[in-house]
């Protein structure tokens, strides 16, 4: 069919519109945008999906206070026994120690909220209060996932700086929290403190650790207190927390985490109070349930720390897994792990805690299409639920047994998504975007393309993936048939090789490997 003279002008001037409309928008791109202006941003508000309606919440509530105060917890240090006692918990003939109601009533009221969580760098400093939402690392995972040869191989200490450098350039990871240990680290002492020393040398970006008994605490808060510039330094500007998990499920004091956590509240350091029951194992299969007997859990935490002393910053830990009851395997990246994220979320706020849990634990053990689906449902659901710390949500594998680096930068862009489906769709008279549509059907070209409202909005309104593909067809067969993964690896490999961060300095290194002989991350691989 061939056109008309009339035809073939309008066809090349809406090619010429469209191309000018392209060139605008190529031009908007290329300039950086303040972080108030941003389409994403940390510490955006959710909340706007709610799992529980608000009578659950209420029967929740009821029934963590009847456990609290009736079955209590078991296995308390005697440290632990005299500090709750002192504040009113009892101490049975059985000895289990019961928490009654007014109590934790009381703690829940005087509890610290809406405190800061800091980096080294005050630009990564995290609010956490109401339904703000963060993302982060988390984990224990013994293996690192290897995508070239498909293949797990054991995490070491240089893994972990490894991922603390790639998670210093990912904007969507806000915070980095120890996601692998270190099996080339076989002295517990070690282990603990070459870990905490790889992620604050990794990263300016919070981090969060933990420590295996009560006197590993004390060097690692003398190399903290010297990084930071001085123990009070340090005290005002905490840029580690101590990821801890005092409790064993179903409701059972950790005698050596016990430990751990005195001492970090006495160094001045924030607690992830952690409780990480398995549904059908060591909590209950029901998932309302779990959300209890998790609630309970890390309530009675909170009762323990504040009896150490009142008022110290600790983050409402409840981190629920789900197994599948087929198997008793754990099923970290199931539509049930997301729903019950999403409830632990819910009761954080209704208690006005800052509130952490776990999502983006792909079962899946490669960063395929069955990690992508796990670990966006997951992800999404609670940053929408508004929880204010998401632990685990990037690179991790295998239901939390391996760790992926090329992961860490795939899951960047997955989170950018999840954080726009956060932030959601503001209706203002702008929006509504009357004037714009009259402009183009009345006036204009019949297109938005190259219309100034579409300007305006493409880089405030709008998230653009560093890696994903959105090439057309055409285009993708043109560049070589990109593949994801190919993209993640070449950047994790242009990350490594170039980006060593230089916030703890060669002197001050030079220091602490004086002090300390057992720092065992090559200064080499340090880039100094």
């Amino acid at each position: 069919m061939s056109l008309t003279a009339e035809q073939r002008e309008s066809a090349d001037s809406q090619r010429n519109r469209r191309s000018g409309g392209r060139e605008a928008r190529r031009a908007m791109r290329a300039a950086p945008l303040a972080e108030d202006v941003r389409p994403i941003r940390p510490g955006m508000a959710g909340g706007r999906y709610g799992v529980l309606s608000a009578s659950d919440v209420e029967s929740i509530h009821e029934a963590v206070l009847t456990v609290l105060e009736t079955v209590g917890f078991a296995n308390a240090i005697p440290s632990c026994i005299e500090a709750l006692t002192r504040v009113g918990a009892d101490y049975g003939a059985d000895g289990r120690i019961r928490f009654p109601r007014n109590l934790v009533l009381d703690t829940i009221r005087s509890a610290a909220r809406n405190f800061t969580l800091y980096g080294q760098d005050p630009k990564h400093d995290m609010v956490v209060q109401g339904t703000r939402v963060h993302y982060g690392t988390a984990g224990a995972a013994v293996h690192v996932v290897d995508v070239e040869k498909r293949e797990y191989r054991e995490s070491l200490l240089q893994d972990i700086y490894d991922a603390a450098r790639i998670v210093d350039l990912m904007d969507n990871v806000h915070f980095f929290q120890r996601p692998m240990v270190p099996r080339d680290m076989i002295d517990p002492l070690d282990m603990d403190f070459n870990t905490l020393y790889a992620c604050v040398t990794g990263t300016t970006k919070h981090v969060g650790t933990s420590f295996t008994v009560r006197e590993n605490v004390a060097p690692a808060l003398e190399m903290l207190y010297a990084i930071a510039g001085g123990e009070e330094n340090f005290r005002a500007r905490p840029f580690v927390s101590n990821s801890n998990c005092f409790v064993v499920p179903p409701m059972k004091f950790a005698e050596d985490a016990c430990g751990v956590l005195e001492a970090c509240v006495e160094g001045g350091i924030p607690i992830l109070l952690l409780s990480a029951g398995q549904a059908g194992a060591t909590a209950p299969a029901a998932i309302a349930g779990a959300v209890v007997q998790a609630v309970a859990e890390v309530l009675a935490g909170l009762v323990y720390v504040n009896a150490l002393k009142p008022g110290h910053p600790a983050i409402f830990g409840t981190w629920p897994f789900v197994s599948d009851l087929r198997t008793g395997a754990m099923s970290g990246g199931s539509g049930e792990q997301a729903l019950l994220t999403a409830a632990c979320a819910q009761m954080a706020q209704f208690y006005d805690l800052p509130g952490g849990s776990a999502a983006g634990m792909a079962d899946s053990k490669l960063p395929d299409i069955q990690a992508g689906y796990e670990k966006g449902i997951t992800n999404v659901m609670a940053g929408l639920s508004g929880l204010n710390l998401i632990y685990e949500s990037a690179g991790m594998h295998a239901s939390l047994l391996g760790f992926c680096l090329e992961s860490l930068i795939i899951d960047n862009d997955m989170l950018g998504q999840c954080l726009r489906c956060v932030r959601g769709v503001e209706v203002t008279e702008a929006s509504l975007s009357i004037d714009a549509i009259s402009d183009v059907c009345l006036n204009g070209p019949g297109h938005y393309l190259g219309h100034g409202q579409t300007l305006q909005l493409m880089q405030t309104e709008y998230v653009y993936p560093a890696i994903a593909d959105r090439f057309s067809p055409k285009e993708w067969a043109e560049k070589g048939r990109p593949d994801i993964l190919q993209r993640a690896i070449a950047e994790k490999r242009r990350i490594l090789s170039s980006h060593f961060p230089r916030h703890v300095g060669k002197a001050l290194d030079d220091r602490l490997r004086l002090r300390f002989q057992n720092i065992y991350l090559p200064r080499g691989s340090m880039g100094l």
